[in-house]
């Protein structure tokens, strides 16, 4: 009776799986990303930021092959204009002591395939804010670390999705 009830929710559970598959369920961040996004070229200047890691990762996770050298004629191009954070004083204590601050992810991006811009530059930011205490400085320093680290992944998310947004159509126009 036991091999039968798990024989019944393994069938249960693969077909689960395959309705799921079938409808176009994707798990969040697995969007397939266009076949002219295969071999892509990522321009920035600062090439050690948490987005730019973050972009690399989720590109090679979706199958992409990161061209570094740019040499690569078909490869598309994703400029990164602007990736930046800001971090700013939001309240101060009664001794001018800052209490909450304010962090700031900004990042500007277009995209281009075979010298045509299919992705206009586009602005997102994403902010935060934070408790500060003087006497857990260190603790609040890796609290501001990992926060632009979060808000990095975030925006990496969403430029993740605008790539699969592009239609085969738009693409290769």
């Amino acid at each position: 009776m036991r091999v039968l009830r798990a024989a019944l929710a393994a069938s249960g559970s693969f077909g689960l799986l395959a309705g799921l598959a079938g409808c176009g369920f994707h798990l969040e961040g697995s969007a397939p990303l266009p076949p002219s996004l295969a071999v892509v070229h990522i321009d920035t200047q600062d090439t050690q930021s948490d987005f730019y890691f973050g972009l690399r990762k989720a590109l090679m996770a979706a199958g992409t092959r990161i061209d570094d050298a740019g040499r690569d004629d078909t490869s598309a191009v994703i400029h990164i204009l602007d990736d930046s954070s800001v971090q700013r004083t939001l309240t101060v204590s009664t001794l001018n002591v800052p209490t909450e601050y304010e962090l700031t992810y900004k990042l500007r991006f277009s995209v281009s395939l075979q010298g045509h811009e299919v992705i206009a530059p586009e602005e997102h930011a994403l902010v935060r804010d934070y408790s500060y205490s003087e006497s857990a400085q260190l603790a609040k320093e890796h609290e501001s670390a990992i926060l632009s680290q979060a808000l990095a992944h975030d925006l990496v998310s969403v430029v993740m999705r605008r790539l699969a947004s592009l239609s085969a159509g738009a693409a290769h126009s």
